[in-house]
Parts: C-alpha cells; sequence; structure tokens
C-alpha cells in the first residue's frame, strides 16, 4: 500500500472514556496504544511509508521502519485502511467520542458495543431467526426517552458501536432520534435491517442524523427462493434499497444466513452482493437459536454441503477478497471448532432487548434459573459489572476439563453457553460442538440427521 488512509466508514477517535484512541468501523471496534494511534493518525492518503517512519521520528527514537510496514499490513488485511485518499462522506476524524467515564469497580474490561434490540416487530417470517418463539414478554417495548438513557448509560460505560437491530428496527418511528444521539455521544452507528419499511426519504433522515452504516440482510440469490424464505415479494425491494444506500455513499454490508436451502448457490450469492456494491460482506451458517433452533432439523446443511461451502468461500475470497471485506461464519456442528460466544461472555458486548432486557448474548435468556437483569430497575454498568448473569462465565475460571486445560480457553472461551446446555442440559459444559467435548455425539447426531421436515415460519407481529 504506498499512500495508505482509512477505508471507507472507518474513523480514529480518542475515546474519551477510557483515555485512549480507538478505530471505528462497520461492526467492530479496534483499541489502539498510544504508537498505533500515532502511526494511524498519519496515514492521510498523501505519506508513504518513508513519510509516515520520518514523520514519527520526530517523537520516537529508533523508529523501525519494518515494524510500522507490519503494522499498516496488518491494517489493510483488515480492510481498515486503503490506499489513496478517503472517498465518500465521511465523520470528522479524531474526534472526541462521548463525555467521561463513570467509576469501575470491578476488574472487567468496559463494553465496546452494544447490540440494541429495539423491537421484535418484522415483516419477514424467517425460519432462522435468532428471536425468541415467544415473543409475549417483549411486547412492552422501551420508550425513545429510556432507549435514550440506555445510550447514555451505555457510552458512559465505554460502548463505542452501537448495532440497531430487532426485529426490524425501521418499524421504530424514532429510529432517527435513536441514531442522532448515539452520533452526537461519539458512538458509531449501524443499523442492522431487512430494508424492507426503507425509503429514500427515511435513509436520507437517517444519514443525516449521523448513521454510519448499515447492514442488508439478503436471503437467496434466485428471487423466488428469497421471497420464499421470507414470506413476502421481498427481493426485489431488497435490491432498491442497496441502490439507495449505495447513492446515499455510506458504507454497505451485505449479510446472508446459510442453510441447507441455500448454500448451494453461496457463489451465486456473493456474485450478488458484490454487484450490489456491498463494501461487506457476512455469509453466516445459521445460528441454531430461536427460530433457528425450532427450524434446526430443516435449516442443518449436511456434511457434503458444508465441505462445498468452505470451498466456495475460498473461492470467493480469491475473487472479490481485495474488494469486499469477507466474513464466514463457519457451521461448528461439522468443523468441531467453537465459536467465542460474543468474543467472550461479559467481555466487550451486552444485548438491550426490546422490553429492556439486559443480556450478555442473544440468546441468554433460555438458561435455567437466570435471574435477568433489565435496565428499567438498574443502570448497565451495575448490570455489567456485578450481575450474576454477567458474571456466571466471564473469564475461564467457571470452565470444566477440558477446556481448563486446553491451550485456546482464551480464544473460544469454551464456545457458546447457549448451545452447551441446548444440547446437553448443563450451561457450564463444554459446547459439544467442539471436537474435544465428551458431548460431542449429540452434535455429530443433530448434523447426520437424515429428516428434513418443513421449516416452521417465523409468526409475524
Amino acid at each position: 500500500m504506498s499512500r495508505p488512509a482509512p477505508a471507507r466508514g472507518v474513523r480514529l477517535v480518542r475515546d474519551a472514556v477510557r483515555g485512549q484512541h480507538a478505530l471505528l468501523y462497520p461492526e467492530g471496534v479496534l483499541l489502539l496504544d498510544p504508537v498505533a494511534a500515532d502511526v494511524v493518525r498519519l496515514c492521510d492518503g498523501r505519506r508513504d511509508l518513508a513519510a509516515i517512519v520520518g514523520r514519527l521520528g520526530r517523537d520516537y527514537d529508533g523508529v523501525d521502519a519494518a515494524d510500522v510496514e507490519r503494522l499498516l499490513t496488518d491494517l489493510a488485511g483488515r480492510k481498515l485502511l486503503s490506499a489513496g485518499l478517503p472517498t465518500g462522506p465521511e465523520r470528522p476524524g479524531g474526534a472526541p467520542a462521548g463525555a467521561g467515564a463513570v467509576p469501575w469497580t470491578s476488574d472487567h474490561p468496559r463494553p465496546t458495543g452494544l447490540l440494541a434490540e429495539v423491537t421484535y416487530r418484522c415483516p419477514l417470517q424467517c425460519a432462522y431467526c435468532s428471536n425468541p418463539v415467544d415473543l409475549a414478554a417483549y411486547r412492552d417495548e422501551l420508550g425513545t426517552s429510556k432507549w435514550l438513557d440506555v445510550l447514555d448509560q451505555a457510552r458512559a460505560a465505554g460502548v463505542l458501536q452501537v448495532h440497531l437491530s430487532g426485529g426490524e428496527p425501521l418499524l421504530r418511528r424514532d429510529l432517527a432520534d435513536l441514531v442522532g444521539h448515539a452520533g452526537r455521544l461519539g458512538m458509531y452507528t449501524n443499523l442492522v435491517t431487512s430494508g424492507i419499511p426503507l425509503t429514500a426519504d427515511r435513509l436520507a433522515a437517517l444519514v443525516g442524523a449521523g448513521l454510519d452504516h448499515l447492514q442488508l440482510s439478503i436471503q437467496d440469490a434466485v428471487p423466488a427462493r428469497a421471497d420464499r424464505v421470507a414470506g413476502g415479494r421481498f427481493h426485489e425491494r431488497k435490491l432498491a434499497v442497496a441502490a439507495l444506500v449505495r447513492d446515499a455513499g455510506i458504507p454497505l454490508s451485505v449479510n446472508v444466513v446459510l442453510h441447507a436451502g441455500n448454500v448451494a448457490r453461496l457463489t451465486a450469492i456473493a456474485e450478488l452482493a458484490v454487484g450490489l456494491g456491498a463494501d461487506r460482506l457476512e455469509l453466516a451458517h445459521t445460528q441454531f437459536y430461536g427460530w433457528g433452533l425450532r427450524n434446526r432439523a430443516a435449516l442443518m446443511p449436511t456434511r457434503a454441503q458444508a465441505d462445498a461451502a468452505a470451498a466456495a468461500v475460498a473461492d470467493i475470497h480469491d475473487r472479490f477478497g481485495d474488494r469486499v471485506q469477507i466474513v464466514y461464519v463457519e457451521p461448528d456442528y461439522h468443523t468441531g471448532t467453537v465459536k467465542p460466544c460474543m468474543n467472550g461472555w461479559g467481555s466487550r458486548q451486552l444485548v438491550v432487548a426490546p422490553n429492556g432486557d439486559v443480556l450478555p448474548c442473544l440468546a441468554a435468556a433460555q438458561l435455567p434459573g437466570v435471574d435477568v437483569p433489565s435496565v428499567r430497575t438498574e443502570s448497565l454498568v451495575r448490570i455489567w459489572q456485578d450481575s450474576p448473569l454477567f458474571n456466571a462465565f466471564r473469564g475461564t475460571g467457571w470452565m470444566p476439563e477440558p477446556c481448563r486445560g486446553c491451550a485456546l480457553r482464551e480464544v473460544d472461551f469454551g464456545g457458546c453457553r447457549c448451545q452447551a446446555f441446548q444440547l446437553t442440559g448443563d450451561a457450564s459444559a463444554t459446547d459439544p460442538a467442539c471436537h474435544w467435548s465428551p458431548r460431542h455425539d449429540t452434535v455429530l447426531a443433530a448434523a447426520a440427521s437424515g429428516a428434513r421436515p418443513p421449516a416452521v415460519p417465523r409468526r409475524p407481529r
């Protein structure tokens, strides 16, 4: 990379809560040490490596050009830096991210991300939806003023990025107010949407309020099949929404949930996403929670399908990886390798459900004997630091063998607690998706099942 600059949708901020710089970008936060922050600050699309090293030499002794090049190469590999001047509208770089912190009384790290599930209402009927099957408990949604308060509390706790999700968040009339408030607090805003209710005027209002990034769901590359999954004639509308986002100049992610019914068209799906102008493509095998768990037998790919998908993704990386960030979430029922839930239980992210419940992950409310805390009665900081639910599986001290002695225990954190509970009845068990798990047979049995019942569509609300 000759003259690096922040990639589209990436910005450098100084987090006033931590007293530390961070890179904010679609779907992620990267905290930087002071030297790395100084390097990134010099990436303006005009300086080359020699100029960056020379400028660093004014403030640091013994600057090693090879070290600087390694950092730049790593950031470019993550699609956080690109060559040349940034393109498209950008939020101001280097802006402070919110006011000061609230007192911190524990050794737990501050959270960086908030998944704000502002509603579970949705026009789609996707059988793989991770929303709870029983939505009755979530009908009393938080009002605007309470959500604004939640955002205030989240920023004071250290949150730098807000994912506005659901359900369909565009069904909230106050969405632009939430986006604007988060932006004024210095937080990066992601909208996770089906796109169906989005109009040009609504998008303009959201971008004007400070929306940083939009993630659009696509069900398939074949319109009739996509519409069948979504439960309506929505596919063409989604393509039109992608064009609106592209014209608005904000980064676009395309998210595709993979399952037995569409995984054979993975390459065509990727070609569609690239043609829509996606900056980021997330190809994620179904996570079996909520409706996805209910429909596991209908959605589970075969081992042959999983292997073919892995080969297809490798080819997609070769074809499009220089233009699009490609994220692939593997089918852990088949790979024998578990995923780190939320990058570690209670370590980076928290979820606020439509009714105000606060969770360390999307599905934690299903765990037995848990007292789910709520923003209606407690502060986010107290919940994050002191809640028994959040402290239940933090770190590695809770782990049984073989996790306790595993070299990957600080990488995968024992896998998914909800999946462990679903498959074994014990939330503290080693995730059975792991090939070292004593209960790995439960996953093998589920993955090998030949049954393929019809999927039960998510009931709209």
